[in-house]
């Protein structure tokens, strides 16, 4: 197997706002959105999209690239539950590790979906966390988000990397994996061959008010991962490999972004597909914000995905100025 995700999944249901005030800071940062409180409020529509979530999305996305891809989950034994498995089956994503539990419901999930952005109601199940009996090491393990009661399996895939250094780890941490704090997850750093995450994730893991880019490349480096991949919304993605530091600017949008939900789950597993597919990490980067820019354009994380093939077509017709430079 090239690629084995690690993480939660869930159930996301979108519900498109029709009636919202939103109030951001300077720069569109730091943005509320509210709503009357104690009336009844309109919407436009709802949608159920099954089998989501950052893992999720990376297994899904590794698959349409044309690489061997699995999973390690939980879900419920219920409706949600079996049709998670029959999206990834239809995916080719394989299944063999995704645990049915009795009497712990399949996660789900609310997006409040207003304009081209969303809020997302969160809530992870106590779900079992064990690394698989007889589980093959594959090329790529993509580790993702995972509920509040999973500290003891991020040490124990700790130990296992340690033990199994033929597979490389790339670590997306989620909500509950950044609280667990740097300290926690100290050993799993070290095991890391990519970590990724967004710009502001990059100084709530550091503990760090507003920061550079270069200087929160640095940080995260010093915890022990090979390769760091930081994205920063409209600004692009940048990445350091320990010796250089590259960035990346977005892929051009066709259109206006309907939603951008999963728009950086996009960029990073690509990223990562990218390098298991044995591309450099320079050419890996230009990869990303192509998927990242397909998503934005369709409602959910995976529905835009690409395949190789539609990966490789539009990098080929892309403008002259989407190219990576070194900081």
């Amino acid at each position: 197997m090239n690629f084995i995700a690690i993480g939660d999944t869930t159930v996301d249901e979108f519900i498109r706002l029709k009636e919202a005030d939103v109030s951001c800071q300077i720069n569109a940062e730091e943005c509320t959105i509210s709503m009357k409180w104690g009336d009844k409020i309109p919407y436009e529509f709802s949608v159920l999209v099954p089998g989501v979530g950052n893992a999720a999305n990376a297994a899904v996305a590794a698959a349409r690239l044309g690489l061997s891809s699995g999973f390690v989950s939980n879900v419920g034994n219920d409706r949600y539950g079996e049709e998670i498995l029959a999206m990834f089956k239809r995916e080719g994503v394989d299944t063999a590790h995704i645990q049915v539990n009795d009497g712990i419901p399949t996660n789900h999930h609310y997006v409040l979906w207003y304009e081209a952005e969303r809020t997302i109601l969160i809530r992870h199940e106590a779900y079992p966390y064990v690394i698989p009996e007889g589980f093959t090491p594959p090329e790529w393990i993509y580790l993702s988000s995972a509920g509040e009661n999973s500290e003891q399996f991020h040490l124990d895939l700790a130990a296992w990397l340690k033990e199994h250094p033929e597979t490389k780890l790339a670590f997306q941490p989620g909500t509950f994996q950044m609280s667990m704090g740097k300290e926690k997850l100290a050993a799993l750093y070290r095991e890391t061959e990519l970590v990724a995450c967004n710009k502001e994730e990059a100084e709530r893991i550091l503990e760090l008010g507003e920061t550079a880019i270069k200087v929160l490349l640095e940080k995260m480096h010093a915890l022990g991962p090979k390769i760091v991949l930081i994205t920063d919304g409209p600004n692009g993605a940048y990445a350091s490999d320990g010796s250089s530091m590259f960035k990346v600017p977005m892929y051009p949008d066709p259109k206006p972004p309907l939603d951008r939900t999963g728009a950086g789950d996009a960029t990073t597993s690509t990223v990562v597909a990218a390098l298991a597919l044995g591309k450099p990490l320079h050419e890996a980067l230009l990869w990303g914000p192509v998927n990242s820019m397909a998503v934005v354009q369709e409602v959910g994380a995976q529905k835009g995905l690409l395949s190789r093939e539609k990966l490789e077509a539009l990098l080929a017709e892309a403008p002259a100025d989407y190219k990576v430079t070194t900081l």
